[in-house]
């Protein structure tokens, strides 16, 4: 068994949830807990993608400072 105190608002933020959920306290606390557990034991979508990342990259490192620059410059030569 655990025993937890809350701050008054965190507390009566937990009961008007539960109210409008129509499930005690307790049950919202042990759902909540349970969900950000299962959230901490999944990888993250970065860590599922970490090895494509990049893999294909232009060799620019300023692309994303630059984006305007490089479109005009993309633009004005179509038109030429």
């Amino acid at each position: 068994m655990i025993t937890l105190r809350f701050d008054p608002e965190l507390e009566n933020s937990i009961q008007r949830t539960a109210e409008l959920l129509g499930i005690s306290k307790s049950e919202l606390i042990r759902k909540s807990v349970a969900e950000y557990l299962s959230k901490l034991s999944k990888p993250s979508p970065w860590e599922l993608g970490r090895e494509y990342f990049g893999k294909y990259a232009s060799g620019q490192t300023s692309l994303s400072a630059d984006r305007k620059l490089l479109l005009k410059k993309r633009i004005m030569a179509r038109r030429k």
